[in-house]
């Protein structure tokens, strides 16, 4: 007597190559442009198991994001844990924008910024955003603290400098979509520091010596 087959299908891929092969198409293509066919031939799945492991095209996108965030991006949160000043978590999250975007091998620029290219899909659009807008506040925190211990002069304008940083990420990876490689775009790290604000001497210093 045969024993009765097992229920279901076992899964019959690599999870993580798969969604490892749909970040890198819509990192490459966008949201909008990526097809569900598209992320079937990629992920070397069909429809029916993407559906399963992922859900839909949203949540596989947002998985995507998820890990994105914890890796390829995650060069910004290292900067200003190690440096010890936001200054120059700035100057080294800039500095590494410019090696990453243009990392061989994979897609340049930034996914969170690219991937909202021409996205016609409101809820898409509005977290991709809502991801930029709240990087951006954090910085503009980080900086109000940094003034507001002495680190930075009084004349700095936080969210003035925040919104400035945010600039320069969006068109250094829109530059290195376009074809700049890192040669030419350190210089541009290094030149949107000049930017900030001559840092004063430590507070009691001007008293030294008198």
């Amino acid at each position: 007597m045969s024993s009765p087959a097992p229920r279901g299908r076992p899964r019959s891929f690599d999870r993580q190559a798969a969604l490892a092969a749909a970040t890198r198409l819509f990192w490459d293509r966008g949201y909008e442009a990526t097809s569900i066919s598209d992320l079937t031939q990629a992920m070397g799945i069909r429809p029916p198991s993407l559906y399963a492991a992922f859900g839909d095209k949203r949540a596989l996108f947002e998985e995507v994001v998820a890990g994105y965030q914890a890796t390829y991006a995650a060069f910004g949160t290292r900067a200003f844990e190690e440096e010890p000043t936001v200054r120059a978590g700035v100057a080294r999250m800039l500095h590494e924008a410019a090696a990453e975007y243009t990392a061989p091998g994979r897609p340049h620029g930034c996914l969170i910024i690219s991937a909202a290219a021409n996205c016609a899909t409101p809820e898409v659009h509005d977290a991709l955003q809502a991801i930029r807008n709240a990087n951006i506040e954090r910085l503009r925190t980080l900086i109000a603290a940094a003034v507001a211990r002495g680190e930075e002069p009084a004349q700095a304008d936080p969210a003035t400098l925040a919104r400035f940083t945010g600039a320069v990420l969006q068109g250094m990876s829109q530059q290195a979509r376009d074809g700049a490689g890192r040669a030419e775009l350190e210089p541009v790290a290094a030149a949107a520091m000049l930017a900030w604000p001559a840092a004063g001497p430590p507070a009691g210093a001007a008293a030294v010596g008198r």
